[in-house]
């Protein structure tokens, strides 16, 4: 029995779906702890391409259980849409659970989250515009909606009165926009809770029956940890926690159940939206790897940016994490390159840093020292053990694990699950706390 915490190691878009995918064979129960409809997994099972933004990738097993905790945000009209959608292609959605106490994106925060973006002008953040930000600042501020209160009709009725014509005074008076109709909203909101009424439990307590049973769990984060609220680049970070400590709060369980932590990253660095990127690449090689590696968010469709790999940021994750061990995704995307940078240290104000630095304006002023390794110019694509790929390609990914301090258990080689390396057993194999220092062979 394992209870195992996925994340992601750069700004997202890693490819946490697939390699979440992959395990949940293993897995008996899938969480997804945080995030909301700004992120998005693409998977693809036998040419079928699925894009989901809040049911976890466990879905497309029939055994396995999947749980949107109660760290998420749920935009309920977007949720309805991937269940009928699931449901049109004969997938069973009745192993699906949420949490009673997620909270609930209403159309007041998706309409202030882009009017406050546009206000932001030439310091706007590079919010998705799909009002998570705004759900969770009423998550702080305890006048948020949840799960628990969509299923309350008097309830919901008497609190959106009184919250639709506090936000209209915002909406209104703050960003000169057409107030709200509470009774169609409220109208609106009770039919989406019909729908969903079936799927809405306590998870916390359906999680810990599921440890007791010594059941396998698998713990799926959205975006990645450079988006992190308390410990990304701030303040271009999402609004919660995908790190691998938001994992107990998000989904009501302890930390002494956590058996290890995967993570994942690719084998350059992407990121979309605005924020600081050191190694991002502007020309010939920057498109490259956006066309070869399809670089487009699945939830925006915003071209993402490139750069070549970025091992400060990948052993700060490593520690902020507590890494076991790492999959590394889109090797592939490499494979023409005749040679291949990577960053392994920065330059700020003529020093060398070695360290991520969490102030975003020093993080701006940072200079990638790069090593520059040989590329292999041969398709990569088809190769099923390490011993089938180019010298040249093991000896980066070697690299990587040195530079990082930690074994690299997955290979990605596209987006198929038979497209890929298992080097060692991500859930079973050894905890990276049992390794020498720098004992980190691939």
């Amino acid at each position: 029995m394992a209870n195992v915490i996925v994340i992601g190691a750069q700004w997202g878009d890693e490819g946490k779906g697939k390699i979440t995918d992959l395990l949940s064979r293993s897995a008996d129960v899938v969480v997804r702890y945080q995030g909301g409809v700004n992120a998005g997994h693409t998977i693809v099972v036998q040419g079928q391409t699925f894009k989901l933004h809040l049911i976890p990738s466990g879905i497309l097993y029939p055994k396995t259980e999947c749980v949107i905790g109660c760290g998420t945000v749920i935009d309920p009209q977007v949720l309805i849409k991937e269940l009928d959608q699931l449901e049109q292609l004969n997938i069973s959605t009745a192993n699906l659970l949420i949490s009673q106490t997620a909270h609930v994106t209403m159309p007041y925060h998706r309409m202030i989250d882009k009017a406050a973006e546009e206000v932001r002008g030439n310091h706007k953040i590079g919010t998705t515009g799909r009002g998570i930000g705004p759900t969770y600042a009423d998550k702080s501020e305890r006048t948020g909606i949840r799960m628990l209160d969509l299923m309350d009709a008097d309830g919901l009725r008497e609190q959106l009165e009184w919250t639709i014509n506090y936000k209209n005074t915002i909406l209104e008076k703050l960003y000169n926009l057409p107030p709200l109709d509470p009774q169609v909203v409220i109208e609106e909101y009770l039919g989406y809770a019909e729908r969903l009424r079936p799927f809405v439990v306590d998870t916390s307590l359906q999680i810990y029956d599921a440890i007791l049973r010594r059941r396998n769990i698998l713990f799926e984060g959205a975006q990645g940890t450079l988006l992190d609220l308390d410990h990304g680049t701030y303040p271009y970070v999402t609004s919660s926690n995908p790190v691998a400590g938001g994992a107990c709060v998000g989904s009501g369980l302890g930390p002494t159940m956590i058996d290890r932590v995967i993570g994942v990253s690719k084998a350059y660095t992407t990121r979309v939206g605005e924020g600081p990127f050191p190694t991002e690449l502007h020309g010939e090689i920057g498109n490259l790897l956006g066309d070869r590696g399809a670089e487009f968010g699945t939830t925006t469709g915003r071209k993402r940016r490139c750069g070549w790999f970025d091992a400060v940021i990948g052993r700060y994750a490593v520690r902020i994490n507590g890494m076991d061990c790492i999959a590394i995704t889109k090797l592939d995307v490499l494979d023409e390159l005749e040679e291949i940078n990577v960053c392994v240290a920065y330059e700020i104000d003529g020093e060398r840093c070695e360290h991520f630095p969490t102030s975003a304006r020093m993080f701006a002023h940072c200079r990638p020292i790069y090593k520059t390794l040989p590329g292999w110019q041969m398709s990569t694509s088809h190769c099923r053990t390490l011993e089938e790929l180019p010298p040249q390609a093991l000896d980066y990914l070697r690299f990587l694990a040195e530079l990082m301090d930690v074994p690299i258990a997955i290979v990605s080689l596209g987006a198929s699950r038979d497209q890929t390396i298992i080097v060692e057993d991500p859930i079973h194999g050894p905890k990276r706390a049992l390794l020498h220092p720098n004992g980190t062979p691939v």
